[in-house]
C-alpha cells in the first residue's frame, strides 16, 4: 500500500513539471533604424523588444523619446519639433540595454525649409463699390523670407498694401503675415485685373514666389441721359452717404434736390428735356472726393455740394471727374474738406460762380486765376479756417486752414470778379498798394462810368467788384488808396466786411488798420455829382 502512495506522489510531480513551460529570452531590438522627417516634424512610434532593463536618449534637443526608460518591451514615440533651419539635419536616437549594454540606434533625417513664399488664397474678387470703411481685404501668405508686394503699374490708382512686418525670430520656420489690402471703386463698366506678385528682397532666393490675382468687377453702364441722370443723382448719394437719400422716392421731378430742364428755361434745346439742370447735395458723411457718377450729369448748369461731416478733419481733393462738365456755370463745394484742386478743373471755362468757402485750403490754389476761369463773376473763399487761433505769432498748431500767409494779389487783378469774399480767413501783413499795377483808371473811364477825373492814373483794381469782403483775417498797416477810394466801397459795407480784423499775425503785430477813416465824409465829398449808387446811399 505505501508503494502505491509513492508511485501516484512521483507521478504527480512528473505531470506537474510537465506542466511548466520554459521561458523564452526577447532579443533586444527596435521596429526600425531610420526615421526620415519633414521639415514641419511630428511624432512617430516605435516598438521596442527587451526582456531588460533599459533607457532612451538623443543626440539633440530637437528630438525627444517618450517614455526613457523601462523594464521590459513597450511602444515609444519619438517626436521631432520643426526645423528652423534651410538645410537638412540628422540626429540620432539610442536605446541601451542596462543588464548587457548592448545598443540599438535610430537615424533621424530632416528635410531643411526651402526658402519660399506661399499664399492660402491665390485669388480675390471684389465688387465695383463699396464704402471706404468696407474697401479693404486681407492676404495671408507663408514666408521664410523678407519680401516687398509689387502692384503693377496699371493697378496702382486702385490698389494698394500696407508694408509687410516681418518677425523671423523662429529661423528659417515659415512665419504667416497678414497683408491688408485697399482697394478703390471701380468707375468704368469693365472689369479690371492686377497681379500682384511676392517679390524676395535683393540677395535672397526662393523655391517658390507668390503671386495674387485681384480681379474687380465692372461698374453699372450709366448712359447719357433722362434715366442715366437720375441713377447717377443717386449713385451719389449713395456714395456720398448722404442723409437726404430717402427723399429720392418717385419720378426724379418730385426729387426736392434736383430741377430738370423745362422749355420754359433760357438755353432750353429738346435734348436738355428732363435732363438734370441743378443738382443739390448736402449733409453728408465722406472722406473722397466728388464720386464718380457725376460725371454722368452731363447737362447740369449747378451743382451744389454742402456739408460734410469730416470737413474740418480730412484733406481732400475736389476729383477729375466733375471737372468734365463743362458746361457747369455755378458750383458750390462747401464745408466738404477740400484742401487741393485739381489742375483739370480749368476745363470748367463756363463758371460764372464758385463756392469753396467754410474749407481747408492752406494756400491758394494755383488753378485759380482768370486765364483758366474767364466767364468767372462770384468767387467765394471765406471762412476757411480748420483751427481757429487768434495769435498766430504764438501757437505751434500746423495745418491751419485758412490761406495763411500775405494776401494774395493775384485776386486783386481779376478784373471780372463781381463778388470776392475772403473773410475769416489767416490772411497777414499788410494790403497790397498796387501802385506798381499797369491797369488803371483813364480819363475815358471816368468819363464813361461817371467818375471824378481824380481818379486817373489810381490802380483800377477789382473794377467791377459790388462785394468785397477781407474782415477778420491777420491784416495791419495802412488801407490803400485804392480801397479808400473805390468806387464800389460804399457796397463792400467797409466798416462791417472790410475794416474789422482781429488777433495778431505771424510777426506779432495787432492785426487792425491803423488809416480807418472815422466816417464816410471824405467819401461822399469825392463823389459828390457822381456815381448814382453813391448819391442814393447818401439820401437814404
Amino acid at each position: 500500500m505505501m508503494k502505491n502512495k509513492f508511485i501516484y506522489f512521483v507521478l504527480s510531480l512528473a505531470l506537474a513539471a510537465s506542466c511548466v513551460k520554459e521561458k523564452v529570452s526577447v532579443p533586444f531590438s527596435v521596429s526600425t533604424d531610420a526615421i526620415e522627417v519633414l521639415s514641419e516634424g511630428g511624432a512617430f512610434s516605435v516598438d521596442l523588444k527587451s526582456d531588460d532593463y533599459w533607457t532612451a536618449s538623443s543626440d539633440n534637443p530637437w528630438i525627444t523619446v517618450s517614455p526613457a526608460n523601462g523594464p521590459s518591451s513597450t511602444t515609444c514615440s519619438i517626436s521631432v519639433d520643426s526645423t528652423v533651419v534651410s538645410s537638412a539635419r540628422t540626429g540620432i536616437v539610442r536605446f541601451k540595454n542596462s543588464v548587457t549594454g548592448e545598443n540599438k540606434d535610430i537615424h533621424v533625417s530632416q528635410d531643411g525649409y526651402g526658402y519660399s513664399i506661399t499664399l492660402d488664397e491665390k485669388e480675390v474678387s471684389l465688387k465695383n463699390f463699396a464704402y471706404l470703411d468696407d474697401r479693404t481685404f486681407e492676404v495671408k501668405v507663408r514666408t521664410n523670407v523678407p519680401f516687398m508686394v509689387v502692384i503693377p503699374p496699371s493697378a496702382k490708382n486702385w490698389l494698394s498694401c500696407e508694408d509687410p512686418k516681418f518677425n523671423f525670430d523662429r529661423g528659417a520656420r515659415p512665419r504667416e503675415v497678414t497683408l491688408k489690402f485697399t482697394w478703390g471703386v471701380n468707375s468704368v463698366p469693365l472689369t479690371r485685373e492686377a497681379k500682384v506678385t511676392f517679390v524676395p528682397f535683393d540677395g535672397w532666393r526662393t523655391d517658390s514666389v507668390g503671386e495674387l490675382s485681384v480681379m474687380q468687377g465692372a461698374a453699372p453702364e450709366i448712359k447719357i441721359g433722362h434715366e442715366g441722370d437720375s441713377i447717377a443723382v443717386m449713385s451719389l448719394a449713395r456714395s456720398l452717404n448722404l442723409w437726404q437719400e430717402s427723399v429720392m422716392a418717385g419720378p426724379m421731378k418730385d426729387w426736392d434736390n434736383v430741377s430738370l430742364w423745362e422749355e420754359t428755361d433760357e438755353g432750353f434745346t429738346p435734348e436738355k428735356a428732363g435732363r438734370v439742370k441743378s443738382a443739390y447735395f448736402q449733409l453728408m458723411q465722406t472722406e473722397e472726393s466728388i464720386p464718380y457718377e457725376v460725371q454722368y450729369l452731363t447737362e447740369a448748369e449747378e451743382l451744389v455740394f454742402f456739408s460734410n461731416v469730416n470737413s474740418f478733419i480730412k484733406d481732400l481733393d475736389l476729383g477729375e471727374h466733375i471737372c468734365k462738365l463743362t458746361k457747369l456755370k455755378r458750383l458750390a463745394v462747401s464745408a466738404y474738406g477740400l484742401a487741393t484742386l485739381p489742375e483739370s478743373m480749368a476745363n470748367l471755362k463756363n463758371l460764372e460762380y464758385l463756392d469753396i468757402s467754410a474749407n481747408n485750403f492752406d494756400t491758394l490754389p494755383d488753378v485759380l486765376t482768370p486765364e483758366n476761369f474767364p466767364n468767372l463773376r462770384h468767387l467765394y473763399l471765406n471762412t476757411n479756417q480748420r483751427s481757429y487761433i487768434l495769435d498766430l505769432s504764438n501757437t505751434l498748431t500746423k495745418k491751419l486752414g485758412g490761406f495763411k500767409g500775405p494776401f494774395p494779389r493775384r485776386l486783386l487783378e481779376w478784373e471780372n470778379l463781381e463778388t470776392l469774399r475772403l473773410s475769416v480767413n489767416y490772411f497777414e501783413g499788410e494790403m497790397p498798394d498796387m501802385l506798381d499795377y499797369p491797369v488803371k483808371y483813364t480819363e475815358q473811364d471816368c468819363k464813361d462810368l461817371n467818375l471824378p477825373t481824380a481818379l486817373v492814373g489810381t490802380p483800377k483794381v477789382l473794377p467791377n467788384a459790388t462785394f468785397f469782403a477781407f474782415n477778420l483775417n491777420r491784416m495791419y498797416g495802412e488801407l490803400p488808396d485804392w480801397v479808400l477810394y473805390h468806387p464800389h466801397l460804399v457796397e463792400w459795407e467797409p466798416y462791417t466786411l472790410c475794416y474789422p480784423q482781429e488777433g495778431r499775425a505771424s510777426n506779432g503785430s495787432a492785426a487792425f488798420f491803423t488809416n480807418v477813416p472815422v466816417n464816410m465824409d471824405y467819401y461822399w465829398k469825392f463823389y459828390e455829382g457822381f456815381k448814382e449808387h453813391v448819391d442814393i446811399y447818401i439820401g437814404g
